[in-house]
C-alpha cells in the first residue's frame, strides 16, 4: 500500500520555485505507436508556460488518488519486466542524457498501448533529498539518502504536438516509507477501472 503523506512530500517539490526535476524528454507518436518527433532538454530550459504545464502533467501522478488512480505492483528482475527494469534503472543513472534509451522506451510502449489517436509519452527525472523527521516528526535539515526516481505520463494529444492530462504513466522506484523501493512500480490510471492490460503486460502481470 502507497502512503499519501509520503507522496504528498513528494510532490511539494514540484512547483517552480522547489522544483526537484533535472530534466524532462518526451516522444510524440502516432495511433499506429510510432515516434514522429521526441526532446529532451534540461527542466530549468523549460519556457515559464511550459514549465507550469509539464510540472502540473508531472504532479498529476503522484498527487492522484493513493491506492485507486495510483497502485503500486512488483516489479520482476526477470523476463520482459526484468528488461524494463534495467532500461529505466539506466536513464536514471544517466539523468535521461541517453536519446538512445529513451527511443527503445517508447518503442516499448508504442508497440503495445493501444491509442485512440496521438498521443505523448513523457519522463522527467528527479532528485529528493530526503531530509531527515525525528520521533516526533518534525523535519530536520540533515539527509541520509536522495530518492532518484522517473515519472513517465501517457497523454493524448490535444494538439499539435500539445499533450493533455495523463491517461497512464507510473513512478518508479516507488516511494515507499519515505524511501526508494526499487522492487515495486507505482502505476497510475486516470480511470481506475480501465486496466490497460497491454502496458501491465510490460511491468510483468496481465491485470
Amino acid at each position: 500500500m502507497l502512503n499519501r503523506e509520503d507522496l504528498l512530500e513528494l510532490t511539494r517539490r514540484m512547483t517552480p520555485k522547489r522544483n526537484c526535476f533535472t530534466r524532462i524528454a518526451g516522444g510524440y507518436m502516432g495511433a499506429e505507436g510510432y515516434i514522429d518527433d521526441s526532446f529532451n532538454v534540461h527542466f530549468q530550459k523549460l519556457k515559464a508556460d511550459e514549465t507550469g504545464k509539464m510540472l502540473q502533467i508531472m504532479k498529476t501522478i503522484p498527487f492522484s488518488e493513493t491506492n485507486k488512480n495510483l497502485k503500486v505492483h512488483p516489479f520482476p528482475a526477470e523476463g520482459r519486466a526484468g528488461k524494463l527494469r534495467q532500461l529505466l534503472t539506466a536513464l536514471i543513472q544517466c539523468e535521461l542524457k541517453n536519446d538512445a534509451l529513451l527511443d527503445t522506451l517508447y518503442e516499448l510502449i508504442g508497440e503495445k498501448y493501444k491509442a485512440a489517436g496521438d498521443y505523448a509519452i513523457l519522463v522527467c527525472q528527479g532528485n529528493y533529498d530526503i531530509p531527515l523527521k525525528g520521533s516526533d516528526k518534525e523535519r530536520q535539515d540533515e539527509s541520509e539518502e536522495v530518492y532518484r526516481f522517473l515519472i513517465l505520463a501517457v497523454c493524448p494529444q490535444i494538439g499539435s504536438y500539445e499533450p493533455g492530462e495523463p491517461e497512464w504513466g507510473f513512478l518508479y522506484p516507488s516511494f515507499s516509507d519515505r524511501s526508494e523501493d526499487r522492487e515495486r512500480i507505482a502505476v497510475y490510471r486516470r480511470d481506475a477501472g480501465r486496466s490497460h492490460p497491454e502496458l501491465m503486460e510490460l511491468l510483468g502481470e496481465s491485470d
